[in-house]
């Protein structure tokens, strides 16, 4: 999983952000909800990282994952995006490393490489800026619960409608749902729209629904020295809701049903907002420890270098 120079400036300077890749309008929103959360430290490390002294620094990379992933470059990277749960919802839902994660890698263990390679002080800034791009795309995938299961290739083949357009079940939790909760996006104008959006979340979590304990609680379990066991944590979480929410009574029972207009709806745009909010909040506090980590090592670097001059 590692990446060569050649491959980081083809790719990485050649491709735009896009507001194009199916759930672009709900990763634009984690981005700007975590710029709303990060330390000031935080935010000037990554606008340097990432060449953008805006607000919109993370949010302007948070589709790029998307991007590249069917490019010449970066097809390899597909698998990134998920971990395929071999399990039987509803009946059962739980995700397990070993036996879910395709052998050249799935968001879980791609999320903890992009975390490891940010941290490597051997690695150069492009590299750095080519993997702070995937741990902001990342964070979001592993938080949409259909990234976190395999039934029908995470319900890309489960054809349902959402307001009379036919659409297919994956489709529906990346970008239907969240869209009509918020009243809906000008797919020219997902960016305003997000940025909307995650201010809303931002005081539901400081004041409103999500404050206290509640927030609080979603940082359970962050461990830097483990990005693997994080990761995993969040994406069984998030394929928890398969079984509760998405898939209630079985695949086969929501194939080509309308799900715009009917309690599914009510049901599941509750779990899209936690969600949304949770990947906003947790990437704000990951970024934050990759910076305090990289901080630290660095402090600790010019300590060992001052007392060899001794």
């Amino acid at each position: 999983m590692r990446l060569s120079p050649l491959t980081i400036a083809a790719g990485a300077l050649a491709v735009l952000p896009t507001s194009h890749a199916f759930g672009g309008f709900g990763h634009i929103t984690i981005a700007y909800l975590a710029s709303n959360f990060v330390a000031p430290e935080t935010t000037a490390y990554f606008q340097g990282l990432l060449r953008n002294d805006t607000a919109d620094y993370l949010a302007g990379v948070a589709t790029w994952a998307d991007s590249v992933r069917y490019s010449k470059y970066f097809r390899w990277t597909s698998n990134f995006h998920f971990i395929d749960a071999k399990d039987d919802p509803p009946r059962a839902c739980n995700v397990d490393l070993e036996r879910d994660c395709k052998a050249d890698g799935c968001v879980v263990t791609a999320l903890a490489n992009y975390t490891s390679r940010l941290l490597d002080a051997s690695l150069p800034a492009y590299e750095h800026n080519v993997a702070a791009r995937f741990v902001v795309h990342f964070v979001g995938d592993v938080h949409q619960p259909l990234h976190d299961e395999d039934v029908a290739r995470g319900g890309n083949g489960i054809p349902v409608r959402f307001h009379g357009v036919e659409l297919n079940l994956h489709h529906v939790w990346d970008s239907s749902i969240a869209e009509k909760l918020v009243g809906g996006v000008a797919r020219r104008q997902p960016y305003r729209h997000a940025r909307l959006w995650a201010d809303s979340l931002t005081a539901e979590i400081r004041a409103g629904r999500f404050a206290g304990t509640t927030s609080r609680a979603w940082l359970d379990g962050l461990d830097i020295d483990d990005p693997t066991a994080t990761a995993l944590l969040w994406a069984r979480e998030g394929n928890a809701h398969v079984c509760t929410t998405v898939l209630p009574e079985g695949p086969q029972a929501i194939r080509g049903q309308e799900l715009g207009t009917t309690s599914y709806y009510d049901a599941a745009a509750p779990v899209i907002e936690l969600q949304v909010a949770r990947a906003g909040y947790r990437l704000a506090a990951w970024l934050d420890l990759i910076v305090a980590r990289i901080k630290a090592n660095e402090t600790r670097r010019a300590s060992s270098s001052s007392m060899g001059d001794l």
